[in-house]
């Protein structure tokens, strides 16, 4: 929906909207079994709501468009995610409250494994803990590069921010993830004349860093991506006339929400403390954005029964939500990760909508199968929000 008409349209109300995003839900089915991860798994409580909800698959950037995380979230929250393109350096830094200013520069970093021929082993470095990814950034802040200030900040696991400050640095970088093993890091490059300085600090600090690195068994290279400035964006209160929260446990997302002008609620326990925050400010917000990580790195990591196990966690986790009452409930995901693939998909992604006034069908499970054949069809993730907002009775008629 256009921003205008969704100010134009919208209406006070006293509903409460519910959307969980378990991150890289869909799937694809093993060729022994024919079952997907999400059919696969014994999920009674999912199969039990889907029997009074609609249900469909989400389309969450384009036909044949694999997304990343950014532009899946995004486009569940209502935005066009060709239009509005955040990268993911940005993301992770405001996630952990790095205060980022107008001539800075943010890329997200993963530590990874190299062989001894600068092969890349493992993309990230055996998950190594957070602990101990926080003493290997102590070290990289060692490093110094001329024309810009140099931040290198922890988040979580392998994961990490570098931030390059100065003047004439922009933000049109190649990433150096190949987003596959057996091959070495990319080089860095400009994709604008304006961000050869960038590009060519970015190298610097690559040779520099694995120098450091060189002695570690798991983490003794890096690589870098989603190099970006601080956007301007709509702010997701203002379109949809919501108090709005987030209820994320890594800095990605709580990085994103706070962009689209969410309030991000602390709960690093995952999802029992989730819940708990959410049902002591349930009063003060009216949309609230859980965030579920496990399913996504399970199938990052090509573990379909590990994927199993973390659906399944959710569906027992699910009556203790429902317990809350919410006017309209979704449960979504952001993109598919089938365990299959090791890897984010172009496949369309399960949703549900549970509310008051929903036309209910025959759907007896929760699935990839089900949904296709659901009331909802598939649809744009980008048209989420506009469905929310009507279940919840938030939206005047349009027209005469």
């Amino acid at each position: 929906m256009d921003f205008e008409l969704a100010k134009r349209l919208q209406k006070p109300n006293t509903t409460k909207i519910v959307l969980c995003i378990l991150d890289g839900l869909g799937g694809l089915p093993r060729h022994e079994t024919l079952r997907s991860e999400l059919e696969k798994a014994d999920v009674p409580n999912l199969d039990r709501l889907a029997a009074r909800s609609e249900v469909g698959l989400t389309v969450p950037v384009g036909t044949g468009i694999t997304p990343g995380s950014g532009p899946g979230h995004l486009a569940l929250f209502g935005y066009d995610p060709y239009r509005f393109d955040i990268g993911r350096g940005v993301l992770e830094a405001v996630g952990i409250d790095f205060d980022l200013g107008p001539n800075d520069v943010a890329a997200r970093g993963n530590f990874c494994t190299l062989d001894r021929g600068r092969n890349i082993t493992d993309r990230r470095a055996g998950r190594v803990a957070t602990e101990v990814s926080a003493k290997l950034v102590e070290r990289l802040r060692e490093i110094r590069l001329p024309g810009a200030q140099v931040f290198v900040e922890p988040v979580r696991e392998h994961r990490f921010v570098l931030v390059l400050r100065g003047e004439g640095l922009g933000d049109e970088v190649s990433g150096t993830d190949p987003q596959v093993t057996g091959v070495p890091p990319l080089e860095a490059k400009a994709l604008s004349p304006g961000s050869s300085m960038t590009a060519s600090l970015v190298n610097s600090f690559i040779a520099q860093a694995e120098k450091l690195l060189s002695g570690e068994d798991q983490a003794n290279g890096l690589m870098l991506r989603g190099f970006a400035k601080y956007p301007d964006l709509p702010q997701f209160p203002e379109i949809w006339g919501l108090r709005a929260s987030a209820l994320a446990v890594y800095p990605m997302y709580r990085g994103l929400a706070k962009l689209v002008g969410m309030t991000p609620l602390p709960c690093p326990g995952g999802l029992d403390e989730q819940l708990e925050v959410m049902r002591r400010r349930w009063d003060e917000f009216d949309f609230f954005f859980v965030h579920y990580k496990k399913t996504d790195a399970a199938g990052e990591d090509g573990d379909f029964e590990r994927k199993c196990h973390a659906i399944e966690e959710f569906d027992a986790w699910l009556p203790n939500l429902l317990d809350l009452h919410p006017d309209v409930l979704m449960v979504a995901g952001d993109h598919s990760t089938p365990a299959l693939m090791a890897a984010h998909s172009w496949h369309p992604v399960p949703f549900l909508l549970q509310s008051h006034y929903c036309r209910e069908g025959n759907n007896e499970h929760f699935n990839e199968q089900a949904c296709l054949k659901g009331s909802l069809g598939t649809f744009p993730a980008v048209d989420v929000m506009a469905l929310a907002m009507a279940h919840a009775m938030r939206l005047e008629k349009y027209g005469a």
